[in-house]
């Protein structure tokens, strides 16, 4: 998909009427690949768009294509929240580009702020690492309780309950202005390091969801996990 026709900048009051887009499509792609968010309503995107802490992205004919926000906690800890990009554009590269341009923002707006995000996709930690994101335990993300209270309307909220909010099937990765490891110093780490923490996650999923699986009986075999784990990737 060429990129040449589509638009990428901060949302204002004239993208309000994609919300309700962008909301159905978070719930949509949440469903199809087995997992879940945080669920938003379309008063709340919009909010985000007039406080100028969103990137949206559509074509020069006015389709959309992406969005991604800002959210934030006591303005010691940001998250880029809610990334999402349209069927047709997925694979594209948009995502990458949504990615670093809301992290571009988020920088400009909270510049002594740690960013974090979590994530069940490698696409998505490559995308972080090559950003400067680092993987870090759940103990180093905000202890504020508004933030683990938006993922109770995740289906894989009871695991990270179970796991007392210190583990669950996303990989937690963080930013922070005060560590002046060169971003290419951490590329280059994530590179190196692509297939174990792909081996990882993959590992993490399946020890996460078995007891899980064996409470309801609705798998019998790990090949039925692994084809679970498998799903359990990022639409962008």
């Amino acid at each position: 998909m060429n990129q040449e026709n589509i638009k990428i900048l901060k949302a204002n009051e004239n993208h309000h009427y994609y919300a309700q887009i962008i909301v159905d499509e978070m719930e949509s792609s949440a469903k199809a690949r087995g997992t879940g968010i945080a669920k938003r309503s379309p008063e709340y995107i919009k909010q985000k768009m007039s406080e100028g802490k969103a990137i949206i992205a559509h074509t020069e004919d006015g389709t959309w294509v992406g969005f991604c926000y800002i959210e934030t906690w006591d303005g010691d800890y940001v998250a880029n929240s809610g990334l999402i990009v349209s069927p047709p554009f997925r694979k594209s590269g948009v995502a990458k580009s949504i990615k670093e341009n809301i992290f571009k923002l988020s920088r400009e707006m909270y510049p002594n702020a740690k960013i974090f995000g979590l994530t069940t996709g490698l696409a998505v930690m490559k995308i972080n690492s090559d950003l400067g994101y680092e993987p870090v335990t759940y103990s180093e993300l905000t202890p504020d309780e508004k933030f683990w209270g938006g993922c109770k309307s995740c289906v894989n909220y009871d695991i990270l309950m179970m796991k007392e909010r210190k583990n669950c099937l996303c990989t937690a990765m963080l930013f922070d202005p005060k560590d002046k490891t060169p971003v290419e110093e951490v590329k280059e780490e994530f590179k190196e390091n692509k297939e174990i923490y792909d081996r990882f996650m993959k590992i993490k999923q399946l020890k996460l969801l078995k007891p899980f699986m064996k409470k309801n009986k609705v798998m019998k075999s790990t090949v039925g996990l692994r084809r679970i784990a498998s799903q359990i990737t990022e639409f962008i």
